[in-house]
């Protein structure tokens, strides 16, 4: 009976999830990701294969780049300015596209759309952190993948759909609206005031915390490098995934393909779930580790490309390693610095996915050709263990629901 009636009143404490406030969030961040995605194939497409890879380089080295920037931008103006003016910059050239089809035009708009997807991602982010309670971080952060994943996963295939059945302009009008859309909405949020601490845990510097944590700083400190090395690790492998996989299966499992290119993304997606809501009444330091070892191991069954089984199910224990660690990774980030620097951990947390997935599908495509796919796999899954002296560095070290561990 009194197990009950405690365990009652810890529910009745727990603060509500889903705010107005970050309803309204949610537009923004929906607004943005049908904006990016549904030109990131389609673009390419228009651009014909003369200028496909100009356009796709221009934006994802913009993005790099403004995601380098961004922290030192919100530090100084908050998050609501360079939202809006993210959502505004990655909107307004889109409705431009029409206008030409030359070289050059594509690849000035698609620089300037990249530097608004980058304010977008960092400012956003961190404003969405800062209305999360921290007690329910883990979930909080699940459900933002689920509503910022699933519009991006409909844009990607709707876009290059949507322009050869409507024209390209259509699509470059549909993505600029999505953008614009959502400006007014900015106004409406307010940041959460900061107190200076860090409430997942020990801050990485308490100074540091009060002022600005740069990313020269944030590189430099343990408790975010670990968590961000070992996530760039997983997001190699899903770099591999996505470019190769279609290449590397033999013909005769050709049809597994669509199967496991769609149940990598859906078990992405409920793994970051569950490990939302286990990191909350755990710790999510509990499971860096186990994620990066169901990431090496999905990796190590897609060796057997021969087999439509073995290609369906690593890619299914692949993503459930990748979701586990894509939540994992991001909550250890925020639990361990207060909020003036949720700007630099957002933009430390996506610089290891963009250049994770970059480098792994760049070095992926030299190894397969000197070993072939079956055994780039393996290598592959092998070197991501390299990665596990910061995931055990990270476990927790006595049993306490944050897995923090010294800041050194």
């Amino acid at each position: 009976m009194t197990n009950s009636l405690s365990h009652e009143a810890t529910s009745a404490v727990r603060p509500p999830l889903l705010t107005r406030a970050l309803a309204l969030r949610f537009v923004s961040m929906v607004g943005a990701s049908v904006s990016f995605y549904l030109l990131l194939s389609a673009v390419p497409a228009h651009a014909g294969r003369g200028g496909a890879g100009l356009a796709t380089g221009a934006l994802m080295l913009t993005t790099v780049l403004g995601e380098l920037a961004a922290p030192r931008i919100t530090a100084r103006y908050g998050t609501r300015g360079p939202l809006a003016t993210g959502l505004f910059l990655l909107g307004a050239p889109a409705l431009l596209l029409p206008l030409s089809a030359a070289p050059a035009w594509i690849l000035t708009v698609c620089l300037v759309r990249g530097l608004g997807f980058a304010l977008t991602i960092v400012a956003g982010g961190a404003l969405t952190a800062s209305l999360i309670p921290a007690e329910r971080r883990g979930e909080g952060l699940a459900l933002v993948g689920v509503v910022g994943g699933v519009p991006s996963l409909a844009a990607l295939p709707l876009g290059l759909w949507l322009s050869g059945q409507a024209g390209f302009a259509s699509v470059a009008v549909a993505a600029g609206v999505a953008a614009l859309a959502a400006v007014p909405t900015v106004p409406g949020l307010r940041e959460a005031v900061d107190d200076g601490s860090a409430p997942g845990g020990p801050a990485v510097s308490r100074d540091a915390g009060r002022k600005t944590l740069g990313m020269v700083a944030a590189l430099r400190s343990g408790p975010l490098r670990r968590p961000s090395l070992v996530f760039g690790t997983t997001a190699l492998a899903a770099g591999v995934l996505v470019t190769f996989l279609p290449l590397a299966v033999a013909p005769a499992a050709a049809g597994a393909v669509p199967v496991a290119l769609l149940v990598q993304p859906a078990t992405t997606t409920a793994a970051r779930w569950a490990a939302g809501r286990y990191g909350d009444r755990k710790g999510s330091g509990r499971l860096v580790l186990p994620g990066l070892l169901a990431s090496a191991a999905g990796m190590l069954l897609t060796a057997a490309a021969s087999a439509p089984v073995a290609v369906v199910a690593g890619a299914a224990v692949f993503g459930t390693g990748f979701g586990v660690t894509q939540n994992a990774t991001l909550a250890l980030l925020y639990g361990r610095v207060s909020r003036p620097a949720y700007g630099t951990v957002t933009a430390l947390w996506n610089l290891a996915y963009d250049a994770g997935m970059g480098v792994g599908a760049a070095a992926f495509g030299v190894l397969a050709g000197r070993t072939g796919y079956p055994w780039a796999f393996v290598v592959t899954a092998a070197l991501m263990l390299g990665a596990l002296a910061p995931a055990v560095r990270d476990r927790p070290v006595s049993g306490g629901r944050g897995g923090l561990v010294s800041p050194r």
